[in-house]
């Protein structure tokens, strides 16, 4: 278990007033020291509050009412902020959708709290400038839009299609300038009575309009839609995986991808596809500034099911670049690793975990750097214990 200063709690609540000036005696002189923040204009506060961590701005609003103000002010604009680095959340339990956060500037774990709505740790989960959106696993029809910062949370309507669908995916992607956000909802379901043909639609939500509309409706043949998609430079990436009947160049997975603007477009999904780099375990797709990376488990050349390695690769128009893999340490430091594990990322960091350990390991695509975080306060307390978790952008503007 690591020392208390890893790990802290973020908290609003207690807002406390500072005397602006007090009087200090010297002598028979009394002399009067007056606060720096007293004489400085609100711009130039802004302009201060821009270069912190977030966690520091988070803190500030308790230090008095006007930095309060200063901090959630309407026109306090954040986009000219200096960008913050992403943090990761880890639910701390199979049921309890509970947990910490990961702050990898002041490498700190923060015990945040996730709305009562969110009731479990394996909701389907995507992130985008703040904002971060889950999905029920069962009937794949409660979505919440939620800031963990602010605590903003919103239930959307129920999107339209089949219920209960074999597998769903979920994305969400957040325009930076009006904040306004898309998500995104695939569905898969085998045909009745066909193991070779699979229906598949995207449905999508506008948070401007508040309604879904069904953008395509396909069916698959000899493949099948996963739990994974995100949505990079207004197109959507979907993992599709092999349901093994025809010949697929044996390769278990597949990248299919649609442009989110083209609403008229009935062009075959199947007729884009992008073969993955190479045989994996599982894939994860990841948005790096508007660059979709996959994070991929190699599999064994004779044992498809079987975790050798990891790799991460970038896609340039159709094809796959390496951009590395894992040190064969830090693939060791996992100790046994499944053939599935969790990946997410934004901006330019990258965390990986595998589902049976605490451990967290961070990929700095800007460094090309591997590092482990500090270590986790949660401990594993029986065998079959899971974890699992999130990537988000720490921001206050993000509203949903």
């Amino acid at each position: 278990m690591e020392s208390e200063a890893s790990r802290d709690s973020l908290s609003t609540s207690y807002l406390r007033e500072v005397t602006d000036c007090q009087p200090v005696s010297e002598g028979n002189e009394e002399v009067f020291m007056i606060s720096l923040d007293c004489i400085l204009p609100d711009d130039i506060l802004e302009r201060i509050f821009s270069f912190l961590p977030i966690a520091s701005i988070i803190r500030a609003t308790s230090v008095c009412k006007r930095w309060y103000h200063i901090i959630y002010s309407k026109r306090l604009t954040w986009g000219n902020k200096f960008p913050q680095k992403p943090w990761y959340f880890m639910f701390t339990g199979n049921e309890n959708a509970e947990g910490y956060a990961y702050d990898p500037v002041l490498r700190k774990w923060y015990n945040i709290d996730l709305p009562s709505c969110i009731e479990k740790s394996n909701w389907l989960v995507s992130s985008s400038h703040g904002l971060v959106c889950f999905m029920d696993n069962d009937s794949r029809s409660h979505i919440f839009v939620f800031n963990p910062i602010t605590k903003d949370c919103k239930r959307l309507l129920e999107p339209p299609g089949v219920n209960f669908p074999d597998y769903s995916s979920l994305a969400i992607s957040v325009d930076r300038r009006s904040h306004h956000y898309t998500i995104v909802v695939v569905k898969s379901k085998q045909v009745p009575d066909d193991f070779l043909l699979s229906d598949l639609s995207i449905h999508m939500y506008h948070s401007n309009s508040q309604s879904w509309v069904c953008s395509i409706k396909e069916v698959l043949t000899g493949w099948r839609g996963g739990d994974e998609s995100v949505i990079c430079n207004g197109v959507l990436y979907c993992l599709i995986h092999s349901t093994g009947v025809t010949g697929n160049g044996g390769l278990r997975h597949g990248l299919i991808m649609y442009d989110l603007s083209a609403n008229s477009s009935h062009a075959s999904l199947m007729c884009k596809s992008i073969p993955v780099p190479c045989s994996l375990t599982c894939g994860r797709l990841i948005n790096l500034k508007e660059r979709l990376v996959i994070v991929g488990g190699i599999a064994k050349y004779d044992r498809p099911d079987i975790i050798k390695g990891i790799g991460i690769w970038e896609l340039h128009k159709r094809d796959w670049r390496e951009v590395t893999r894992m040190p064969h340490r830090f693939f060791q430091g996992f100790g046994e690793l499944d053939d599935v594990f969790a990946s997410s990322g934004t901006e330019e960091l990258i965390y990986i975990q595998s589902y049976g350990a605490t451990a967290l390991l961070v990929f700095d695509m800007s460094q090309r750097q591997w590092k482990w975080s500090v270590k986790c306060p949660v401990t594993k307390r029986f065998p079959l214990q899971l974890f699992t978790g999130f990537c988000f952008e720490p921001q206050l503007e993000g509203v949903s």
